[in-house]
């Protein structure tokens, strides 16, 4: 075990010092797109201003066959686009297949300065990030990459459930998880065939009347993921890094989409992936607070002063808890604002009113 000393040196000679603190920019969709499909590689210069970070992917939705000219194609769109303040990540292919350590030595020494973050599948143990760490550092130290490449675990094995904090604290290049449902009920043997999402099978029942035992009962669908979720959240709270939402593989079903982004908002999540242009715009909506909640986050921060005692709102009691809860809404505004001038605009409309 590396000494707390040691944690923010680098892990090669000449490679750029570790981050202290995860950059929390604005990562409300994490949008992947097939880079060695000429169609979609085309459309990346008019999605990249539409999103919050734009994904290369390399590993799932990759044919073996393709493989290399997802990797090639990937290299090409870097160095050819001008992403703005969009960032650029990219998923490798897991660190058990051929092609992973090739994806890192290709991208990190042709493409090191555009690549904010990768992306690494089927995270298992704090081991697999120590493996990246120091490959990483070896690499931008050999192609002299100045800002060192954050690393995203995706938690889709009940091995990694099992190690969530540990992952969350291997390293200071650790930007944040995502769940991996659709691998991770694979694992787990759960009987479901979805990508996220609930299951109508996965329910509670309204007990029965005792005056009409033959009425109907009201049945709830549960959601399945909502302890993974809170687990991981806790973890990536716990060690300052972003927590987010996979994917929601039924593309046609928005409505349950934006349930499950919202709920996964709601728990502490950041963002979720978008597999598909209608799951933008859904994610930047579920992510974004919304305007009457930045407006009221506001008012109690006006009304708290320091944050200390507590003070009558509309009946409400506010305290020195609530006064934290409103700065998580009002920082999350005003950061996104910051990027997006049409919710600045909705920002600032709604504390007028």
């Amino acid at each position: 075990m590396r000494s707390p000393k040691d944690f923010f040196r680098p892990l090669a000679v000449g490679a750029p010092t570790p981050v202290r603190d995860v950059p929390f920019l604005p990562s409300r969709m994490i949008h992947f797109f097939d880079p060695g499909n000429a169609k979609m590689a085309a459309k990346v210069p008019s999605i990249a201003p539409t999103v919050d970070v734009l994904l290369g992917n390399l590993e799932d939705a990759v044919a073996a066959d393709r493989k290399e000219a997802a990797r090639t194609g990937l290299v090409s769109i870097a160095r050819s686009t001008d992403f703005g303040d969009t960032q650029l990540w990219t998923r490798i292919n897991s660190l058990d297949s051929p092609w992973a350590l090739d994806d890192l030595l290709t991208l990190v020494t042709e493409i090191g300065d555009k690549l904010d973050v990768i992306m690494v599948p089927k995270v298992e143990g704090a081991a697999d990030i120590h493996y990246v760490d120091r490959l990483l550092a070896q690499l931008e130290a050999k192609a002299g990459v100045r800002r060192p490449i954050l690393v995203h675990a995706i938690l889709e094995t009940a091995t990694g459930v099992a190690h969530v904090e540990e992952i969350a604290g291997a390293s200071p290049r650790m930007q944040g998880i995502s769940l991996g449902p659709a691998d991770l009920a694979a694992s787990r043997r759960m009987k479901t065939t979805r990508v996220g999402g609930g299951h109508p099978g996965y329910l509670v029942r309204q007990d029965p009347q005792p005056e009409h035992p033959d009425a109907p009962r009201a049945v709830f669908q549960q959601d399945l993921w909502h302890y993974t979720l809170a687990r991981m959240v806790d973890a990536c709270a716990a060690h300052g890094i972003l927590p987010y939402y996979g994917p929601f593989g039924d593309i046609k079903d928005t409505t349950a989409c934006e349930d499950q982004f919202r709920n996964a908002f709601l728990l502490g999540c950041v963002g979720a992936w978008s597999l598909h242009p209608v799951q933008i715009g859904i994610a930047k909506k579920v992510f974004s607070p919304a305007p009457a909640d930045v407006a009221w986050a506001r008012r109690v921060i006006a009304a708290m002063g320091d944050g200390t005692g507590a003070v009558m709102i509309d009946g409400k009691m506010q305290d020195d808890a609530t006064y934290k809860q409103c700065q998580v809404v009002a920082r999350l505004a005003d950061t996104l604002a910051a990027r997006d001038p049409e919710l600045r605009d909705a920002y600032a409309a709604a504390g007028k009113e």
